[in-house]
């Protein structure tokens, strides 16, 4: 009985301490920024695939905007964790993510409801709607890149 309390005891204390940060869910610093790298550039890549519809260069379909608008929603949630501190390393991360940790999260919370209502917009079916919210969505990001990516 006294081991198991001398357990419990020791995972109470510790438990914070592995779920504080990123490292327990990256085996090393390089592991999460190739994971928000990946996440951010796959969320590039759906964006880039409305373009043609919102550009009127290609039939509106809804079903294939909302699946895009599905996974641009899940990746939206993603890369988040991956900016945990000591995992500045080399990319374009600007120190302000970890120096200014508050305007990060709005900036990142801002960006995730903005992908909500690109998703309401795509399940509206109407095109104008979604437009304006993808146009939304890519201010947030420009914002969220000038404030906190380094230019290359």
């Amino acid at each position: 009985m006294k081991k198991l309390s001398l357990v419990l005891a020791a995972t109470v204390v510790c438990a914070p301490l592995w779920m504080s940060s990123a490292h327990a869910q990256f085996a090393k610093p390089e592991d999460a920024i190739k994971y928000r790298q990946s996440a951010l550039s796959m969320l590039g890549t759906h964006m880039s695939r409305l373009q043609p519809v919102l550009k009127g260069q290609v039939a509106f379909d809804a079903a294939a905007v909302k699946a895009n608008v599905a996974v641009i929603q899940t990746l939206s949630t993603l890369p988040w964790t991956a900016f945990a501190t000591g995992t500045q390393g080399s990319s374009a991360a600007k120190p302000e993510i970890w120096s200014d940790a508050a305007g990060f999260k709005a900036a990142q919370q801002k960006f995730e409801a903005t992908v909500v209502q690109l998703s309401a917009a795509a399940d509206s079916g109407d095109l104008n709607k979604l437009r304006s919210a993808a146009g939304d969505v890519g201010a947030s990001c420009k914002a969220c890149h000038d404030s906190y990516r380094a230019k290359r």
